[in-house]
């Protein structure tokens, strides 16, 4: 029991309501589950275990970093900052400040790659641009025990993340992560069978609209990208096409409303083999193309 609180105000029941509460008073949504998974990485079990843990009293060590963890919440921290960590493509990936978390939309990418690749057990290169904690280059290498791939990225804190993950995940020995603005630090003869980016997609307009989470929290140089958040793509459209293999595929990310933007820039470049795929809630995410 800590010494501040009755025992019937301590246990893993009242601490839920009390975080849920907190949570949902600072317009969080998903304050109920938040709550849960902020006190089960503290309490160190699953977070449906604490159904069965109802009235289970919290030491002081535990109330007080339960405490923490929810001031840091309230302050619109991202879940994924203060857990460490965040599933994508049913792997476990080490997210820190310095990386975008990986996102459910982004899974779209790799279920486009997959479904272009008529043989899995080949042994493809990959390059992923932009690689942040590496989640696209690595949920693709999970799928192809054969392929090997590079991941670039501009900020040496988020390489770091990225050869992490590697590790972790059992894929150093098929991956190199170079620090590079975009493909500066390619081998010019190099080809890649899959080339995938989640560049930087957002207008400068748009930045007071993001959530608190993004906005204050995520790193603005895989974010925004010029007025209309289309710059990196004008670059890369411009750059890839030489490290294509011959039968090979490049996939984007884009954001809302960027579908016919995206498509004008490749075919104003003599790029005529462009499909736009929506995610699972029916939105335009994925442009797939070819020279």
């Amino acid at each position: 029991m800590t010494a501040d609180l009755p025992a019937e105000k301590n246990t893993v029941a009242a601490r839920l309501r009390e975080g849920r509460r907190r949570l949902a008073a600072c317009g969080i949504d998903t304050a109920e589950l938040d709550a849960r998974l902020l006190l089960s990485h503290v309490l160190g079990c699953g977070p449906m275990e604490l159904y069965l843990q109802q009235d289970r009293q919290l030491t002081a060590p535990e109330a007080g970093c339960f405490k923490a963890v929810l001031a840091r919440r309230e302050q619109r921290e991202p879940l994924s900052q203060i857990l460490g960590e965040k599933e994508f493509w049913s792997l476990t990936f080490r997210v820190t400040k310095d990386v975008l978390t990986p996102r459910p939309d982004s899974e779209t990418l790799i279920e486009v790659a997959l479904a272009r690749i008529p043989d899995r057990a080949a042994p493809l290169r990959i390059l992923d641009l932009g690689t942040g904690s590496g989640c696209l280059l690595l949920s693709l290498l999970s799928e192809l025990p054969n392929a090997s791939g590079v991941g670039l990225d501009i900020s040496d804190a988020a390489l770091d993340v990225a050869r992490d993950n590697a590790k972790r995940l059992g894929f150093a020995d098929r991956t190199d992560f170079l620090i590079s603005d975009w493909t500066r630090a390619l081998d010019p003869e190099e080809k890649f069978d899959i080339i995938l980016s989640n560049p930087p997609y957002i207008g400068e307009a748009e930045k007071d609209s993001l959530p608190p989470e993004v906005r204050h929290y995520e790193p603005e140089s895989a974010l925004y990208a010029g007025a209309e958040g289309l710059d990196d793509y004008r670059k890369l459209i411009d750059q890839l096409p030489d490290f294509l293999a011959p039968g090979g595929y490049i996939l984007f990310e884009i954001g809302a409303g960027q579908a016919a933007a995206a498509r004008a820039l490749l075919q104003a470049r003599g790029v005529s083999d462009v499909e736009v795929i929506q995610d699972l809630a029916g939105k335009d995410r994925c442009v797939c193309w070819r020279p």
